[in-house]
């Protein structure tokens, strides 16, 4: 049996940060890259960007971004109340292993997706989504587990930086299946062989997300206590919830910040999460090929940019604090989502897609370890990380149903994108009200 390794422990640590590698995979492949080219090229084939789903006649990025929200509002419902369940009886590990799994089959499935059985596709998306963020809750909780204050803002970023690196390893082994499938033996016509590369992608995604997963499951401890599991337990998750509110309204710096956080980050997620679909519809590409090639050409610019922009976004906070980093951050996208309207060609889809590789990675890792260094002394290190989780969570439902909404109504991404500028104008005005030192309950 493995033995449990102490608090700010090299190879505990390498261990956390090392499931950034293994998931990664799936916010690249699966959100951000092959599965939004492989969604739009189906739609291609059908000839048109409508679907009728649902009882009515939806168009085909609406219906994935309705579809997104609502797998986001199901892991903001659960999550308190299995981050409290996890604390309680100890097994956080085991959870987050399960959401892990439902995670990477889920992506295995989707090598089936297709329009005619669009019901049993979107469910193998919508779990996926929810195995993925699912398992995220509890990784974050493990922060505070494995480091010290002064070590989380590295850890995390060193955590973000593995993740872009990973992922862009198996991206650009993708990149070949797609690109030269006659050399991975896939046959057809060459839009049948694409196709075929693509769904194999998906698979290759569970397969990398469970193989690495299991260092990482090695060397994290099991949590903080052992209680046994019974029917308490459950409403246990309540009373965690109910205890973790009432703390959070005597740390005003803690809550304040969250309020921040939610508005902020209800941009930041939308943007990425749609900016592959923006690519794909709204600039000038010129053949499919071109199309493929720039947009993942893209993507691997933004995560290897972004590994750039973890760190220095770092080293910004140890020199001027996490906070007017923060809001420096903030009003650099607040820029880019005015840009992006104005974007047409692929030279300005590359031009942006640099800049927000940049913030992107800074704006994760300092957000979560800020959270972490603003946390109460505490062993329900889980039920406060829900909060964190359920604050993004029901922000991109918001931020992703209104993003949905104006694209349905108006036919157009371009016009929902530039929306979410006043959410990162809002976020501002609220990390400006941040304490800067602890306080008490007013």
């Amino acid at each position: 049996m493995q033995t449990a390794l102490p608090k700010g422990n090299k190879k505990l640590m390498n261990a956390w940060a090392f499931y950034d590698w293994a998931n990664s995979v799936y916010t690249l492949v699966i959100a951000s890259s092959i599965f939004p080219l492989y969604y739009g090229a189906l739609f291609k084939i059908k000839g048109s960007h409508y679907i009728d789903v649902f009882g009515t006649t939806i168009k085909s990025s609406a219906l994935i971004s309705f579809v997104t929200a609502a797998a986001f509002l199901v892991v903001a419902i659960i999550s308190p109340l299995l981050s409290g369940i996890a604390d309680y009886a100890g097994n956080k590990k085991n959870i987050m292993q399960f959401f892990c799994y439902l995670g990477a089959f889920s992506c295995i499935g989707l090598y089936w997706f297709d329009l005619e059985s669009i019901y049993t596709s979107l469910t193998c998306y919508f779990f996926g989504l929810i195995g993925y963020w699912g398992s995220i809750v509890f990784y974050n909780s493990y922060l505070p587990d494995v480091a010290f204050p002064e070590d989380q803002d590295k850890l995390s970023a060193r955590g973000y930086s593995m993740g872009y690196i990973g992922s862009v390893v198996l991206l650009l082994f993708n990149l070949a299946m797609v690109l030269k499938p006659d050399f991975f033996g896939f046959t057809g016509t060459e839009g049948e062989k694409a196709m075929k590369a693509m769904r194999f992608s998906f698979v290759s995604v569970g397969v990398w997300w469970i193989l690495f997963a299991q260092y990482t499951f090695y060397y994290l401890p099991k949590g903080n206590t052992g209680n046994k599991v019974t029917k308490a337990v459950f409403f246990n998750g309540f009373k965690e919830l109910k205890k973790v509110w009432n703390l959070l309204g005597e740390n005003l710096r803690l809550k304040k910040y969250l309020y921040s956080f939610f508005v902020y980050s209800m941009a930041v997620q939308t943007f990425m999460l749609v900016a592959t679909y923006f690519g794909e519809q709204e600039i000038l590409w010129g053949s499919d090929n071109e199309k493929t090639v720039g947009l993942i050409t893209s993507i691997l610019l933004i995560q290897l940019v972004a590994v750039l922009g973890a760190i220095l976004t770092s080293r910004a906070a140890s020199k001027f604090g996490n906070i007017p980093t923060l809001i420096f951050i903030n009003c650099i996208w607040l820029v880019l989502c005015v840009s992006a309207f104005f974007v047409e060609t692929s030279v300005e889809f590359y031009v942006e897609a640099s800049f927000v590789g940049l913030v992107m990675g800074g704006i994760q890792s300092l957000s979560r370890s800020t959270y972490s260094k603003f946390l109460p002394e505490t062993k329900d290190t889980a039920s406060f990380f829900s909060f964190f989780d359920v604050s993004e969570k029901v922000g991109i439902v918001i931020g992703m149903g209104i993003f949905a909404v104006i694209d349905q109504i108006t036919g157009s991404i371009r016009n929902a994108v530039i929306f979410l500028a006043v959410f990162f104008i809002i976020g501002v005005f609220l990390l400006f009200r941040v304490p800067k030192k602890v306080l008490d309950k007013a």
